[in-house]
């Protein structure tokens, strides 16, 4: 079941976003096999991160929340609102993603 994770940071934490975001990426480089996407939210300005939204495969909830609660920018109390609900796409991409590699 694919996990979104909505997540957005505490006021004034720019700093700690970026001190942090190495070691965010490389725990997100674990489950690259299972992403169906991630990235920053963004302020109106197309460039301030303001927060994550992240869609992972998990075995059921608790795993989510079990791989949530060990990612780097949530044990640096980064986030000051956290959701995690389960996800069914039921409507084909269109947006967004690079079109495949011709075979």
């Amino acid at each position: 079941m694919i996990y979104c994770f909505h997540l957005i940071d505490a006021p004034h934490s720019e700093a700690l976003r970026t001190e942090v975001r190495p070691r965010h990426k490389a725990y997100l480089a674990t489950v690259a096999d299972r992403i169906a996407f991630a990235g920053p939210l963004l302020a109106e300005d197309g460039r301030t991160m303001v927060g994550s939204l992240l869609a992972i495969d998990f075995p059921n909830r608790a795993a989510a929340l079990q791989w949530l609660s060990q990612e780097p920018f949530t044990k640096a109390g980064l986030y000051a609102s956290v959701s995690v609900y389960a996800f069914s796409n039921l409507w084909p991409q269109k947006q967004g993603f690079p079109p495949a590699a011709a075979s």
